[in-house]
């Protein structure tokens, strides 16, 4: 039920109070818009507000040639699912902005551009939401934080002793090798971003180094079907923070996977191959020299356990089941390169290496510090259940491992969205339900 707020926030200051609803989602992505249809659902008057245009960070944090790392298939949303002729095919980012056009279309989400949110508080009764923006204050009895999983992204300290002619980029501000200075080029995280990116790289001609973490590799498709199949199939995405050691804010990394041409293999060891050299993790920078801890064989070994897991999961899964799936040796993408030399050098010449430039794909951070309410942890992380603060009415939404493993994937934020909506609802009766 539509409210009428009666509070005065600072006359002094001369804040404007642009608009009230019943909701405010923060953040227009597939997140905020998966909120949005939910709400709609409901009837509840709600705003969806976005700092740039929908689905921004698919238009302006995604490198040129970027596609889903699952089929489009797999592209599925509340009330909407992909319906192209491609759904084996992998589409690229401008495709994933038009079906999210479209998706907002489909209910008419009640998305404003162009609104950058500087800071969430409380009113001064502490009765609703004060959501301050650069055009004025918006007010709302509850707030959904949906700002996606890609904010801040994490640089170790070493970055600052780099020289200054080496390029410092993240996954996020990389475009194409053409916009990379000349020269060899270090990636820093073998991960799903580090590992597309270091392939286009050295198949852009490029003398490519590779800092490996512990990520395993995955096939494309194994037995019939392609792995992202399997692994909705085995439950790999449905583990929940639950099934997590204590105090870990993530489980096992995400699969070495690409979309790209079509889709096909690439881990660590199809990059050896095609000449990608392989180094330990960054311990520092001295002297022009990047230094490298003699962990290459270990993480190498951390990635290979975690691929013949998942492997055998999808074997037993089809054994158990008595499916029918074609019989396949294990895949030979997960196979070490012959000439691959875990004895790696512990530091390299930056200059004598010709490195132009450092890839950090070494992940992202939250970066909510305009939330101003006791709802973050010391590291910034905001503590929630299933995106439930202690806040009342105060929720978020897409971040990786809300709830799920696939919380920052379309099907996750799906089901996370619905969990909040019911909550909503719930929370919206008892504020309005008169007290006996």
């Amino acid at each position: 039920m539509p409210f009428r707020y009666a509070g005065v926030i600072d006359r002094r200051s001369q804040i404007i109070v642009r608009e009230q609803t019943d909701v405010i989602v923060i953040g227009g992505g597939q997140a905020g818009l998966a909120m949005s249809y939910h709400l709609t659902a409901q009837g509840r008057p709600h705003l969806v507000l976005e700092q740039d245009r929908l689905a921004e960070s698919w238009r302006s944090k995604r490198w040129d040639s970027l596609r889903l790392i699952a089929p489009n298939w797999s592209l599925r949303l509340p009330g909407f699912q992909y319906q192209g002729a491609d759904p084996d095919g992998f589409m690229s980012k401008d495709e994933v902005v038009a079906q999210l056009e479209t998706y907002a279309r489909s209910f008419a989400a009640p998305v404003r551009d162009g609104i950058r949110v500087t800071s969430v508080k409380r009113d001064p009764a502490g009765s609703y939401f004060l959501v301050h923006s650069e055009d004025g204050v918006y007010v709302a009895s509850q707030v959904v934080v949906a700002t996606g999983a890609l904010q801040r992204p994490y640089i170790p300290g070493c970055g600052a002793d780099l020289p200054p002619d080496v390029a410092q980029i993240v996954p996020y501000t990389y475009r194409n090798p053409a916009a990379l200075p000349p020269g060899s080029v270090l990636v820093v995280g073998s991960g799903q971003s580090g590992c597309q990116i270091a392939e286009e790289l050295r198949r852009s001609g490029r003398t490519v180094y590779l800092s490996v973490s512990g990520s395993g590799g995955m096939p494309r498709r194994y037995r019939g079907q392609d792995t992202s199949f399997w692994l909705r199939a085995v439950g790999w995405i449905n583990q929940t923070v639950d099934d997590l050691p204590a105090g870990a804010r993530s489980g096992l990394p995400n699969p070495q996977l690409t979309g790209a041409g079509g889709g096909h293999d690439m881990t660590v060891y199809t990059l050896a191959r095609e000449g990608v050299v392989m180094l330990g993790h960054v311990q520092g920078v001295r002297a022009g020299k990047m230094l490298f801890a003699p962990d290459l064989a270990v993480s190498l070994a951390k990635g290979d356990e975690q691929a013949r897991r998942f492997v055998r999961s999808i074997d037993d899964h089809i054994r158990e089941y008595g499916l029918d799936a074609p019989a396949e040796g294990f895949p030979g993408c997960l196979v070490p390169a012959d000439d691959l030399n875990p004895a790696t050098p512990e530091e390299l010449d930056l200059t004598k290496a010709g490195i132009a430039a450092v890839v950090w794909a070494t992940g992202y951070r939250p970066d909510l510090h305009w939330v101003r309410l006791p709802v973050l942890d010391a590291e910034g992380y905001p503590i929630q259940r299933r995106g439930v603060t202690s806040e009342p009415g105060l929720y978020f939404l897409g971040l990786d491992w809300l709830y799920k493993r696939n919380s920052g994937l379309f099907s996750g934020m799906s089901e996370d969205a619905a969990y909040l909506a019911a909550v909503i609802m719930e929370q919206s009766l008892a504020m309005t339900t008169p007290v006996s």
